[in-house]
Parts: C-alpha cells; structure tokens; sequence
C-alpha cells in the first residue's frame, strides 16, 4: 500500500477524516465481548476500517437496528440444494449466510477430480464465499460402484487449485485407525490446511488416534456424551441442522460456557423448499435461542466460531480489519435479515436476492446416467421368510437392523401393504454394470407407487424404493430418460418428476422450481401414505445407500452392515 493511501485510511480510521461509507446508529453483537453496542460502523471497500463514532461520505443510518457478522455454515454438500453453486448462492444468502465451508464429494463421486473443477469455476461467479474442501473418500466404501475414484494422487494434482481450501470429511475411519497408506497420504499432502471428519461410531481410544492423525472436526455427533468427548479431546464439533439429520436441540443439553468456543453450526444436507421455510444457518441459530441458548453465544456459534475453528482471521466478527461481511435484522428472539451485506455491498434485502450471479456451463457433466433398461429386474429372490429390513430412525440418516417375517410366493418376495414394508434397489449408473442392490425397508408408509432419484450418496446410483416391480420399472426409465433426477411414478401411471441435469445431481433451472415441483411430490407421497414422521422423503430415501453410518444400508453390490463392515445375505442366520 502505497504511503499517501496508508496515511489516509489511518486518518479515516482514526475519525480524524470522513469514511468512505458509514453504518450509523447500529445496535451491535459483539461476539468477542458478548455484549450489545450502540455503534456506527465504518467501512473502506471491503473492509471494516471501525467501530465507534464515524463521519461518511456515505451514510447509511440503521435506526437502531441489531447488526451481526453473516453467518458461516461449517460443512455443506452444495449438492444436496440441487442447484448449482450459482443458485445456492441466491437461496442462502438472503439468510444471512456469507461464508460457507463446501465439500463436493457428491459431484466427484459422479465425475472426478472434473466435477470438483466445475464447482470451484461456479463458485468464483458468486458472491458468497466457498471455501473449497477435497473430498478424501471417494468412493466412500469399496463395497459400492462410483463413477470415480480419488487417491491420493488426485489430492496432490488438485490441491494447490484456486479455491482449494482443506480437505473433505474423512469417512474413512477404519482406514485412518488402521494406517493404511492412502488415507494417510491424503491427510499429509494437506497438513496444515483444515481437515474435517466424520465419525459417528468413534469413542475411546481409536477417537484419539483418529484425532492423532490430524482430523480436527466432526458433524456427525448424536448424543451430548460424544459431543463432549469429542470437545474434552480436542476437536471442534457441528451442531447439524439438515433436511433429515437434526442434531441441535439433541445436542444443546451439552452445551455450556466453557465449552461454546469448541462449538459451530452446519447443515450438511437441506433441500431448498426447507431452506425457504425455515432458513440456512439462521435457523440453527434461532433453534438454539428457543432453547435457551443466550443469543449471543448462538450467533458466536455462526459467525466467530466458525472463523475459528477454520482460521478465517478476516472474518467471523464485526470489528477492524474484518470484512464488511455482515447482517442487519430487527428482533435477538428470531434472527431473519432484513439486509445482508457481503465485502461492504447490499446482496440482499427482506429475503430477496439483489444481484445478479453469471452461471457457469460445462456440458460434460451431463448425460451421466448409463443404465440398459432391457437390464432392469428388481425381483427380490429369498431362501426363507425371516429377513434384514432396513428400519428407518426418525430425523436421522443412521438405520436399523431389524430382522423381519415377510410373504414368500414361488421363492419371491411379496408385498403385503400392512406390514409397511417396502422393496429398496440400487442401480448402478455409471459403468452400465447390470448391477442391482436388492433389499427391504420398513417405515416410509407410502403405498400404490415408487419413487426413483439419481441421488443416492454417497456413490450417486439410481435409488428406488416401491412397492411393486411395475412402477420400480416405471420411475427408473424416467430417470433414464431425464439422464438424472427423482421421478415418482404411480400405480394409475402418472409420474412426476424433477429434472437434474449436472451429474444427475443439480440443476441449472431455478431454485425456485426446484422448490415448487419438490413441494408437489411430496404432498402426492402424503396422500399417497407417506409416515408423517418422514419430514424430508428424499433425503431419507438418498442416505439408504451410504455405507459409512449405520447401521444397515443397501449398495449396488448388495445389503451392507455398517458395524460388520461386510456386505451381507438378506436372509436372517439362525439365532439372529
């Protein structure tokens, strides 16, 4: 910086000349403090240059209204929006959220090391910040067909990219405690840059060697016990608020003051229509205030905390030097901004985006779904009536392992309607394998259909799940035929769907269709039965295939115990 411009940012600093622009009469969070402020806010460009009494060229008065830093989401699969980083952009920012911490490991289970370019090229069009992970478990199992897989060597080609911020979520906590060199390699080749896990069965001592080789967070915590084990040992914990898993008000028994500054918010997974109605980070926030929580430590918990935990120096607070990153909102009772402001610029207002983002094109990323429908066949072959059945947990993704009776017909499965079980495939539809996971679920309710989707995590085959093999069938060629996407598909032969042109996972289109057509399959699953304890139907159907949380899930290769960590036979051996 140049003497004369050094000297006169000092001198606007010091109050001594105007501010460029000034936010005056703000009723201020100081999350360093914990206390409320009657400030005005000064800001050169970008940055916050004070707080305190200010003259501006520019003056802006806020009439008293509380300001707080723009909230920051920890860990996020922009995928799981279903828009592309452009249209996330525009969905999560009128909340308040300007910094999210993103790890694509759904696009680069599809594409590889291409997809993670395609999100970092979106994410430089956009105003919120993305902070770039590498995906360290791709795929996240060896007991599932991906469309790619990412070793070590993929981290080393990628991790000096533009954008490339830490590395992803180390799913892969067997291979960490057992020191296997691939997992290994990939921690190494990013030491010093955040590494964040995910590790929902650790506790004792291989959480402590899993902490040892290097990983730093976890947002997989159920109970308040893990959570404080995790703190007491050093890591930082998510308190996870998604479409299906809600950890927060589980988890806010734990909290307490010596412990806050270990604490930050996520949400991991949620679809845009949740994102509409409740809000991103802002409604974690607002949960823990209901519940008690002093809304000051709630907002440090989005804001200064999650700076922290992932050494954002210039950002996370309201203060000099910070970026002009930050929200102004009426009531401490229910956070919802009526301006968020990003490097010091306006780019939202009453819920509302205000700038326009370019989008980013890559046309290889599409048709990405490789499936012969001459090879579909979800006949359901058993050896005897007493079977595994997957068993839903209620605003969870982890699963049960129950043992179940069903109805047997020349050595085929039978649905029988009153037992609320239904039939679960897998289709691979990324090499055009002909594989087909068989298995059964209990607990979704919906009857007289199926329901199909390119989204299945970890490994993004076709999941469907329904209760005849005729609109199974239906639904899938539905996907085939939109080369990715979620199709429900009724008994009458109507079929509605969602298109997902990127991978088979996002879309181009507007967040607000996405909202729209999602809101209308679900209410036909509600009259179709769908339990009411389901609030998210899709995202519970999408974490039926994920290997890595318990306790039963169903892969392409077959039905798979997470705690065995084996594939195993959908008949039941004796004893169990």
């Amino acid at each position: 910086m140049e003497i004369m411009n050094t000297k006169t940012l000092m001198a606007r600093a010091s109050g001594k000349e105007k501010a460029l622009k000034v936010f005056k009469n703000a009723r201020l969070l100081n999350v360093y403090s914990k206390e409320i402020e009657k400030v005005d806010i000064a800001v050169e460009k970008a940055t916050i240059i004070g707080i305190g009494t200010y003259e501006g060229e520019e003056e802006i008065d806020l009439n008293g209204a509380y300001v707080a830093p723009g909230f920051i989401d920890g860990h996020v699969h922009i995928e799981s929006s279903m828009v592309t980083p452009e249209g996330f952009a525009s969905l999560v920012m009128p909340h308040g959220t300007t910094t999210v911490i993103a790890d694509p490991h759904e696009i680069a289970n599809v594409a590889g090391e291409k997809g993670i370019r395609y999100m970092l090229e979106c994410a430089k069009r956009t105003p919120l910040d993305i902070k770039m992970m590498l995906p360290s478990s791709v795929p996240s199992t060896t007991f599932e067909t991906s469309g790619a897989t990412m070793d070590s060597s993929s981290i080393k080609r990628m991790k000096d990219l533009e954008g490339v911020f830490g590395l992803g979520e180390v799913m892969n906590d067997p291979g960490v405690i057992n020191g296997e060199k691939d997992i290994h390699e990939k921690i190494a080749l990013m030491k010093g840059r955040p590494i964040d896990g995910h590790a929902p069965a650790l506790k004792g001592l291989d959480l402590n060697a899993y902490i040892l080789a290097g990983v730093m967070t976890d947002h997989e915590c159920e109970t308040p016990t893990a959570l404080l084990e995790r703190v007491k040992k050093g890591m930082y914990v998510h308190l996870r608020e998604g479409s299906q898993t809600r950890n927060v008000t589980d988890l806010l028994s734990a909290v307490n003051k010596n412990i806050l500054p270990r604490l930050l918010f996520c949400t991991d997974d949620k679809h845009p229509e949740d994102i509409k109605q409740e809000g991103h980070i802002n409604y974690n926030v607002n949960l823990a205030i209901k519940h008690g929580l002093d809304p000051i430590d709630a907002v440090s918990m989005g804001t200064l905390n999650a700076a922290n935990c992932y050494n954002l120096k210039d950002i996370g607070a309201i203060a000099p030097g910070k970026k002009a990153d930050f929200i102004v909102f009426d009531s401490l009772k229910t956070i919802h901004p009526n301006a968020v402001y990003k490097n010091g610029e306006r780019v939202a207002e009453n819920k509302k985006m205000l700038k326009n983002v370019t989008s980013y094109h890559d046309e290889s990323l599409e048709n990405t779904v490789h499936i012969d429908k001459a090879s579909l066949d979800f006949s359901l072959h058993l050896k005897q009536e007493r079977v595994h059945v997957i068993g839903l947990n209620e605003n969870n993704i982890t699963t049960k392992n129950l043992i179940e009776t069903v109805k047997i017909n020349n050595g085929l499965y039978q649905n029988a309607p009153d037992d609320d079980i239904m039939k679960l495939a897998v289709v691979e539809r990324h090499k055009a394998s002909g594989n087909i996971g068989l298995g059964l679920v209990k607990g979704f309710g919906f009857k007289h259909g199926a329901l199909a989707m390119s989204i299945g995590h970890d490994a993004h085959n076709v999941l469907v799940l329904g209760d005849s093999d005729e609109t199974m069938t239906r639904a899938t060629e539905e996907i085939i035929e939109m080369q990715g996407g979620i199709a429900l598909a009724q008994r009458d032969g109507k079929v509605q769907s969602l298109q997902l042109e990127v991978g088979g996972l996002m879309t181009k289109a507007p967040h607000e269709d996405v909202e729209k057509t999602l809101s209308q399959m679900k209410q036909t699953l509600r009259i179709m039965g769908l339990n009411e304890t389901i609030r998210d139907p899709f995202i519970q159907l999408a974490f039926l295939s994920l290997a890595v949380v318990p306790s039963l899930k169903l892969t392409d290769r077959g039905l798979f115990d997470v705690e065995a960590f084996k594939l195993i036979q959908i008949e039941a051996r004796e004893g169990e």
